[in-house]
């Protein structure tokens, strides 16, 4: 599995419908990935990418040690792994990149 950046379009590109929806899914959801004292490291991007493969939408905990904070990371996270950031709250954001193969999150 290839950890090079994939395609996508800006984050602007998901409408407000579409956020709410996405932030309604991941609500439940337990943080996925924590983002350490080593940031944005090469490893963790992977890691961040299978996990979006893996579930489509993932929650990332940005501890308190983080080198970066979560408003100033969570973009090019995203964009590192071709997603897209679908919430910042707190210590946590809310990533999304719909599945290549058989997605199961239906945008509205």
């Amino acid at each position: 599995m290839s950890t090079e950046p994939v395609e996508r379009s800006p984050a602007a590109d998901l409408t407000s419908k579409q956020r709410r929806h996405l932030r309604g899914l991941a609500h439940h959801l337990k943080p996925a990935v924590q983002v350490g004292g080593n940031g944005l490291s090469e490893p963790l991007i992977a890691k961040v990418a299978t996990e979006l493969e893996h579930h489509e939408l993932i929650k990332v905990r940005f501890a308190e040690n983080a080198t970066v904070p979560v408003k100033e990371g969570a973009e090019p996270l995203a964009v590192a792994v071709g997603a897209h950031c679908a919430q910042t709250i707190g210590k946590i954001a809310v990533l999304y990149r719909m599945r290549l193969k058989k997605p199961a999150i239906e945008l509205p």
